[in-house]
């Protein structure tokens, strides 16, 4: 990316930090992560925080396009298996609906539906682009062509491990406050928490596509 699309490139880093500043005001209504050892005023704050986010797409992009790069991905997920909705933008006004709907509920019911901060976002943007009959990161799923999806969720996964191996050993850190699942932690995080990072992969592409002006379907482009 950085030889081929430069500029788009470059973009992922500020609109990486307008992202995850998302994922912040969201966790206002949830509480489920907070920093310790964070010794700074409000204006470094905001400056080391950005800087700190900005590195989110570009990670998990950068990863996404180094598992696609391995043949054995592509003749395994290439032909997978089909995924057929009938009458798909009425599937999609029924997910938009859900979906927003449970964005909302997160700040009534934060220790039932903190799950929706991970997938409703998600959801909202492809079923926009459903019914927009713009081409989306499910797409490829109904020819069976899983690539993309798996590709992107896994990105987040192996990001996520290491990002929190090394957050367990930093001074300025994020500690967890999960309903339900505190317990068997890996570093910081408790096990079943990791299996967040799979639709924050799939977010993170949606958007990084946005910036990157690039096709869903074929990262070759």
């Amino acid at each position: 990316m950085l030889l081929q699309r430069p500029l788009s490139f470059v973009l992922l880093f500020p609109a990486s930090a307008g992202f995850w500043w998302f994922f912040e005001y969201l966790n206002r209504f949830v509480q489920n992560w907070s920093y310790t050892g964070v010794e700074f005023g409000p204006d470094e704050y905001f400056l080391f925080a950005t800087l700190s986010f900005s590195t989110v797409l570009p990670a998990i992009t950068g990863t996404r396009e180094w598992l696609l790069s391995f043949s054995w991905w592509n003749r395994t997920y290439e032909h997978f298996f089909r995924v057929r909705i009938s009458s798909p933008r009425l599937f999609a006004a029924a997910v938009l609906t859900c979906s927003g709907a449970g964005l909302v509920l997160l700040g009534v019911y934060p220790n039932h539906l903190f799950a929706l901060l991970w997938i409703s976002p998600l959801l909202i943007l492809v079923s926009l682009q459903a019914l927009l009959k713009e081409t989306h990161i499910l797409s490829p799923l109904t020819e069976g062509d899983w690539r993309f999806a798996l590709a992107s969720a896994l990105a987040a996964l192996l990001c996520g491990f290491f990002w929190e191996m090394w957050n367990f050993y930093s001074l300025a850190k994020w500690v967890y406050h999960v309903p339900f699942v505190q317990r068997f932690q890996l570093f910081e995080m408790p096990i079943l928490g990791y299996a967040g990072y799979l639709p924050f992969g799939l977010e993170c592409s949606v958007v990084a596509e946005i910036v990157l002006k690039g096709k869903v379907m074929s990262h070759e482009d």
